[in-house]
C-alpha cells in the first residue's frame, strides 16, 4: 500500500525505494524482464513505472552500505550503432525516452558530500585521463553518464563555428578505469565497453576510426596554437603602432608587419561567414569537413580520408614554416627597431593556454594579447 520496498539482506531489513521520486502508492504487481535486469511496477493510480537496471540494487550488501563510498556494478555496456531515421506514426505517436547513449556509472555515498573536491574521471588503458564527468554529491545511489567520447578538439576562432568539431571522437571498445576522488580518498572501478551486437564492423575497425579522428583532433590543436601565436603578434603590433605618431617610419613598419601576420592567419581560418558560399574555405574549414566525414561512420575510415589527413597536415606544416620564416625575418627586424626606440619587443608565446580554443571554434572577437586576458 505504501510503495515499493527493497531488502539488501534477503528480507531481514527493508527500505522504501525512492528512485525517480517514486511515490508512496499501492503497488499491484511486479514483473521482471531482460533476465531479471529490469523491473516493471504496476501501481494503483500512478500507471506503470520501470526500473531499467536492477544491477546496482542487487550489488548492495552490508559491506557496501557501511562504506563511505563505493562503485556499484551495472549492466554490460555496448556502444549502440549511430543511426538516423524519421517516423511514420503521423501526429498520433507516443514515445518514452530512450536510454542514454553513454555508459552509466553508478556509485553509492553513505552521506552527502560536503567538503573537499568530488570528481569522476575516466582513464584509458594507458592510464591517461580522457574525460571528466560532473559528480553528484547526494547521499545514497547516484547515477552519472559518460558519453564514451574523448574531449572535443580545440579549434581556432573564425567567422563561424566549425560544427562537426563540437563533439569528441567516440572511444573504441575496451576496458576503461573510472576514478572518483572524494576529498582525500580515491575509489576506482573498471568498465568494459563492447560493440553493438548489430554492428557490421570489427573492434579493429573502430580502433582505426578512433585513431584517424584523434589525428585530426591533434591537428586542430596544432592549428589553434599557431593562430594564437599569430593573433598575439598582431595584437601587440597594433597596440604599439597606435602609440606612435602618424608618419613615423617604425609605425609604418609595424602596420605592415601586422598585415603580413594577418595574411598568414587567413590561410588557416575563414574571415567571412558563409563557408563554401563565399568561396573562402580555409584549412580550418577543410579540416572540419574531414573530421565530420570520419565521425559520420564508426567503421574503418576510407583510404581517401587517411590520405586527406596527410595532405592537410602537410599544408598546415607549410603555413607553420611561413610563420617561422616571418618570425626570424620581418618580426626580428621590427624587434630590432623597437629595441633601438626603447620600446618593448613583440613576444611570441610558446603555445596557447590549455583553455584557449573552444570546441567548434568561436566566432571571432576583438583580439587580446596574453597579457590582457581576464
Amino acid at each position: 500500500e505504501f510503495g515499493l520496498w527493497i531488502s539488501p539482506d534477503g528480507g531481514k531489513q527493508w527500505a522504501p525505494f525512492k528512485g525517480s521520486d517514486f511515490p508512496a502508492v499501492a503497488v499491484r504487481d511486479l514483473a521482471f524482464q531482460n533476465r531479471d535486469a529490469s523491473l516493471v511496477i504496476a501501481t494503483h493510480g500512478r500507471g506503470i513505472w520501470i526500473i531499467d537496471d536492477l544491477t546496482p540494487l542487487r550489488a548492495l550488501d552490508e559491506k557496501t552500505l557501511a562504506s563511505e563510498a563505493a562503485f556499484l556494478s551495472t549492466r554490460p555496456i555496448q556502444q549502440r550503432i549511430s543511426a538516423w531515421g524519421g517516423w511514420s506514426e503521423g501526429d498520433a505517436a507516443f514515445a518514452g525516452p530512450n536510454p542514454p547513449h553513454g555508459a552509466e556509472i553508478v556509485y553509492y555515498q553513505k552521506s552527502r558530500h560536503l567538503f573537499g573536491k568530488l570528481k569522476i574521471e575516466v582513464l584509458d588503458e594507458q592510464g591517461q585521463v580522457i574525460d571528466t564527468i560532473p559528480a553528484s554529491v547526494r547521499r545514497g545511489i547516484n547515477r552519472v553518464t559518460w558519453s564514451m567520447r574523448a574531449k572535443p578538439p580545440r579549434v581556432p576562432p573564425a567567422a563561424q563555428i566549425a560544427f562537426n568539431s563540437t563533439q569528441g571522437p567516440r572511444v573504441p571498445p575496451g576496458t576503461y578505469t573510472v576514478r572518483m576522488t572524494k576529498g582525500q580518498d580515491v575509489y576506482e572501478t573498471k568498465i568494459t565497453v563492447g560493440l553493438d551486437r548489430r554492428a557490421t564492423y570489427s573492434v579493429a575497425d573502430r580502433r582505426a576510426q578512433y585513431d584517424a579522428a584523434m589525428r585530426v583532433r591533434d591537428l586542430f590543436g596544432q592549428m589553434s596554437d599557431l593562430v594564437f601565436k599569430i593573433n598575439a603578434v598582431r595584437a601587440q603590433t597594433d597596440a604599439t603602432a597606435a602609440k606612435l605618431a602618424q608618419g613615423n617610419a617604425l609605425r609604418k613598419q609595424l602596420i605592415a608587419l601586422s598585415a603580413k601576420a594577418d595574411a598568414i592567419r587567413k590561410q588557416i581560418v575563414a574571415t567571412k561567414e558563409g563557408g563554401a558560399i563565399t568561396g573562402e574555405e580555409r584549412l580550418r574549414e577543410h579540416m572540419d569537413l574531414l573530421y565530420g566525414a570520419i565521425m559520420f561512420s564508426d567503421g574503418k575510415p576510407t583510404d581517401d580520408q587517411i590520405a586527406r589527413i596527410d595532405t592537410l597536415k602537410r599544408e598546415l606544416g607549410d603555413v607553420e614554416k611561413q610563420f617561422a620564416d616571418f618570425q626570424s625575418g620581418e618580426l626580428a627586424k621590427a624587434n630590432a627597431g623597437l629595441q633601438a626606440a626603447h620600446l618593448p619587443a613583440i613576444e611570441v608565446p610558446a603555445a596557447a593556454p590549455a583553455e584557449e580554443g573552444a570546441s567548434g571554434g568561436t566566432p571571432e572577437h576583438p583580439m587580446r594579447t596574453p597579457w590582457e586576458r581576464d
